[in-house]
C-alpha cells in the first residue's frame, strides 16, 4: 500500500464540507471568496496526490488547465481584466456571459473547477469524485445566499461552458490522458558517450524514461515554443574538463552534505506516488500567499493561472530538451569515472538529467509568484509537515521558511545536487529557462 502523506489543507477542505453541510448553530459559517478559491486550489491538490499513476508531467499540465479555468470562469466580471482568448495557443471563443444580466462570479468559478477537475482528472476514484460533488455542493449553498434562482442557474451554467470549453481545447494538447502512456516500449532513444541509462538506484522500477514524447505537446504560449535549445557542456571524460567537473562537484558534495542539506534533499523530492508532486508544490505556495494576503477573488484566479500556465510550459519545454539530449545523471557517470561504488544519497526519477525539471518549475513558479504577490515575502512551507521520518536517510522532514519566493527556487535546485542526481549546470539553466518562460506568461495582457 502506498504511503499517504496525510497534511492539513485536506481536513480544512473535509472539514468546512462537514460544518457547511451540517451546522445546526445560530451562527452561520460563513466563507470569504479568497477562502473559495483556496478550497478548490486544495481538492485540486488533494486528487493530485490521491490519484494513481500520476506523473509530475501529467500534473503540470492539470495545474494548467485548472488554475486557467478559475481565472476564465470570473474574468468578465473585472473590467481591469482581461481574457486570455486568442493570447493562449489555439484558444479561442470561449462562452461569454450576457452584458444585461447579473451573475455570481464565485457559483460560476465554483461549478467550473468541479467540471475541469474531474474531467482532467477522470481516472480518478469514485470515493475522490464525490468528494469533488461535496465541495461544490457545500459551496453553491454557501454562495448562492440571497440570489435568485436564474442567477443561480445562469451563473452554474456559464462556469461549466467555460469549463467544458477549455476541456475540450486540452485534449488537442498531446497529453490528454498521458498517464496511460507513462512509458513507450516502442520509442527510440540514442545509444551514446554520456546517454541516459537506467540506474539501479531509482524511484522508478521500469527500465523505460517517463513521457519521452512530453516535449511535443502544445504550450500553453507560443512565445514559450519559441524558446531555443539550451547549451549543454559535452561530454567528455578527461578528468578536469568541463564535463568531468560537473560530476565531480556531486561527488564531492556528497561526502560532506550536511544534516540541513540532507533536509532540504528529502523535502523537495516530492514523489509523485507519496505526494502533490513538484508543480503541486509550487500551486500549493500559490495558497500560502493568498492566505497571508488575502487579495481579490481575481487576484487568487490570476494567481493561479499564470502558475499553472507557467509550470506546465516549463514540464513541456523541460521534457523537449531532456530528450534531445538524453543526458545520464551521475549515479552513470560517477561509478564508471570516479568512485565505482558510489550511489545518489536520493534515488534517480525515471528520466534523463539535463535540464533539472525541479529547477525549471521552480523558478517559473517564484518569477510568477513575485509578479503577483511582490518581493520580499515571508512564508513557511508545510507540505510535508507531520511526514513519518525517512529512516533510509535517517532525516526528518522539516519544515522551510523562507524570505523569498527565489530562496525557495534555489532551494528546490539546491536539493536535487545535495540529492547526488542533478549537477550544477543542469541546475543553473533549469532556473535561467524557469525565468524566461514565467516572464512570457508575465508578459500576457492580464490587465490594463
Amino acid at each position: 500500500m502506498k504511503r499517504r502523506i496525510l497534511w492539513d489543507r485536506t481536513c480544512i477542505i473535509l472539514l468546512a464540507i462537514i460544518v457547511l453541510q451540517s451546522c445546526q448553530s445560530r451562527e452561520e459559517v460563513i466563507l470569504t471568496e479568497q477562502q473559495l478559491a483556496l478550497e478548490w486550489a486544495n481538492m485540486s491538490l488533494y486528487i493530485t496526490q490521491f490519484t494513481p499513476a500520476n506523473s509530475p508531467t501529467f500534473a503540470s499540465r492539470g495545474f494548467g488547465y485548472i488554475g486557467l479555468t478559475m481565472y476564465q470562469s470570473i474574468v468578465n466580471g473585472y473590467d481591469s481584466y482581461h481574457s486570455m482568448e486568442g493570447k493562449l495557443n489555439g484558444l479561442e471563443q470561449l462562452p461569454k456571459p450576457d452584458a444585461s444580466l447579473d451573475y455570481s462570479w464565485p457559483l460560476s468559478l465554483n461549478a467550473s473547477q468541479a467540471y475541469i477537475l474531474k474531467n482532467i482528472y477522470q481516472q480518478t476514484s469514485d470515493e475522490n469524485k464525490m468528494r469533488i460533488d461535496s465541495l461544490e455542493a457545500a459551496m453553491k449553498k454557501q454562495f448562492s445566499k440571497g440570489l435568485n434562482e436564474e442567477e443561480i442557474e445562469r451563473s452554474i451554467a456559464y462556469g461549466k461552458a467555460v469549463a467544458s470549453h477549455i476541456y475540450d481545447w486540452s485534449k488537442t494538447d498531446g497529453g490528454h490522458r498521458g498517464y496511460l502512456n507513462n512509458f513507450d516500449k516502442e520509442a527510440v532513444h540514442p545509444e551514446r558517450p554520456g546517454s541516459w541509462k537506467p540506474p539501479l538506484f531509482a524511484q522508478s522500477f521500469s527500465h523505460l524514461p517517463l513521457h519521452p514524447h512530453w516535449g511535443e505537446n502544445r504550450t500553453f504560449l507560443n512565445k514559450n515554443a519559441e524558446i531555443g535549445i539550451p547549451y549543454m557542456i559535452p561530454y567528455d571524460t578527461l578528468p578536469d574538463s568541463p564535463y568531468y567537473n560537473e560530476f565531480l562537484q556531486v561527488y564531492k558534495k556528497d561526502l560532506e552534505l550536511t544534516q540541513e542539506e540532507k533536509e532540504a534533499a528529502i523535502w523537495w523530492g516530492d514523489d509523485p506516488d507519496v505526494t502533490f508532486t513538484p508543480p503541486g508544490h509550487s500551486y500549493y505556495f500559490v495558497t500560502l500567499a493568498v492566505e497571508k494576503s488575502n487579495p481579490p477573488l481575481i487576484q487568487c484566479a490570476e494567481a493561479f493561472a499564470k502558475m499553472g500556465i507557467a509550470t506546465a510550459d516549463a514540464f513541456i519545454k523541460c521534457w523537449l530538451w531532456k530528450y534531445y539530449y538524453f543526458s545520464e545523471r551521475p549515479n552513470t557517470f560517477i561509478p564508471r569515472f570516479i568512485d565505482n561504488e558510489w550511489e545518489s544519497f536520493w534515488p534517480d526519477p525515471p528520466f534523463p538529467s539535463f535540464p533539472s525539471g525541479h529547477a525549471i518549475q521552480a523558478a517559473a513558479a517564484a518569477v510568477v509568484l513575485e509578479d503577483v504577490f511582490g518581493n520580499p515575502f515571508q512564508f513557511t512551507d508545510k507540505a510535508h509537515e507531520n511526514r513519518p521520518r525517512d529512516e533510509v536517510r535517517e532525516t526528518d522532514f522539516v519544515i522551510r521558511s523562507f524570505s523569498t519566493f527565489w530562496e525557495a527556487a534555489q532551494e528546490t535546485a539546491d536539493s536535487r545536487f545535495y540529492g547526488g542526481i542533478h549537477t550544477p549546470q543542469d541546475n543553473a539553466v533549469g532556473l535561467e529557462e524557469g525565468s524566461k518562460i514565467a516572464r512570457n506568461v508575465i508578459a500576457l495582457e492580464w490587465k490594463n
